[in-house]
């Protein structure tokens, strides 16, 4: 038996239908770019997620680097952010010419958040936090330190649409919540797409001019922006997909619940939950120390896994000039040593499951 670790054709099949009709109805509709689809995708998706408004963008990188730009973060600023998250958070930082200062995760894989304060300094003007694999930070915590240190937050909540603590939804703590709809996000486009959430009138609207080469009436340009415009057709698939996304949702829970309560390798640690916040699991990852034989044994036996991530973006070779060598950030540099995502998508039978289970708890660990 073969298993992908992901399969973006299970989550179409699920909804055929809906799709192909919501395509053709963009296509005769003759408008394809900021039209009705989008706006009403905006409405929707704020209404989801609790905030008070939604701008869609071109994807998640647009929505973090704009996201620090319109709040007038750049050069000679400092923004902390985890050090084991995907290089693009980071990205979102420096494009705009700001410093990232890395904070270590805590075992939820999120960042630590009694690391934070040690890390402010008098340039510090920005928490970015990443919901990695899906779990919501702990961000009360969080808010009360930046309303502390008078500081921004904006969340990085690419992988965890629809993850709360205590009951509010990632994405409405910080000013700005920046998601994407990459195909295998669990709200998922099929293409590139992303957008921003704020309950801040003002920086909405800064948003939805910027994305649009910083006009708000056409030839009538405000400010030098950008071209980052949700098409019609991908805000029409997320409109198709946002109603199931509680369902899609539900069925990786019930997934990751068999993984949590099956698994019993003890070669291999499993992942947790915090207190008072919820995942969409958007991964599975475990932590195994002799990762690479894992790997070799699952391939044996044609199991995918992924690793996210294998280099720190500290260590990357696009941030040698922040001069941070090798040990400066040991837990970070020791998760991308063990992480391993296992196979999880919508649609996964049960047969493929018990597969990966029993293949898992047959590993010696050698």
């Amino acid at each position: 038996m073969k298993i992908m670790p992901n399969r973006l054709d299970r989550g179409f099949q699920q909804y055929q239908k809906e799709f192909e009709d919501k395509a053709l109805e963009v296509l005769r509709s003759g408008w394809y770019v900021l039209g009705k689809e989008v706006s009403f995708f905006e409405q929707e998706f704020a209404r989801y997620t609790g905030a008070k408004h939604c701008v869609g963008l071109g994807n998640g990188l647009d929505a973090l680097w704009i996201a620090f730009r319109v709040l007038g973060i750049g050069n000679g600023d400092e923004v902390i952010v985890q050090g084991n998250t995907y290089i693009a958070s980071v990205m979102g930082i420096t494009i705009n010419g700001a410093t990232p200062v890395f904070v270590e995760p805590n075992m939820y894989n999120d960042i630590d958040v009694d690391k934070i304060e040690e890390k402010i300094t008098n340039k510090t003007k920005a928490i970015l936090v990443v919901h990695l694999y899906g779990q919501c930070s702990e961000m009360s915590k969080i808010m009360g330190i930046a309303k502390k240190h008078n500081l921004r937050v904006v969340e990085d909540c690419a992988q965890s649409h629809g993850a709360m603590e205590n009951g509010k939804q990632c994405g409405t703590f910080g000013d700005i919540g920046c998601f994407s709809f990459y195909p295998s996000k669990n709200l998922g486009a099929f293409g590139d797409a992303g957008a921003i959430t704020t309950n801040d009138n003002d920086l909405a609207q800064k948003v939805r001019v910027f994305r649009n080469y910083g006009s708000e009436k056409r030839y009538y340009n405000m400010v030098v922006g950008t071209n980052s415009r949700l098409d019609e057709m991908q805000a029409g698939f997320l409109r198709v997909r946002l109603p199931h996304l509680d369902e899609v949702t539900k069925e990786r829970h019930e997934i990751c619940k068999r993984y949590i309560s099956e698994l019993k390798n003890e070669n291999i640690e499993l992942p947790k939950v915090c207190d008072g916040a919820t995942t969409v699991w958007h991964q599975f990852v475990i932590r195994v120390k002799n990762r690479q034989s894992l790997i070799d044994y699952l391939n044996e036996r044609e199991i995918g896994t992924i690793v996210h991530y294998p280099i720190p973006p500290h260590l990357a070779e696009a941030y040698e000039y922040l001069n941070l060598s090798k040990g400066s950030l040991p837990i970070t540099e020791r998760y991308s040593n063990e992480v391993l995502s296992l196979p999880l998508y919508n649609g996964m039978t049960k047969e493929e499951l018990d597969y990966v289970i029993n293949a898992i708890n047959d590993w010696e660990g050698k």
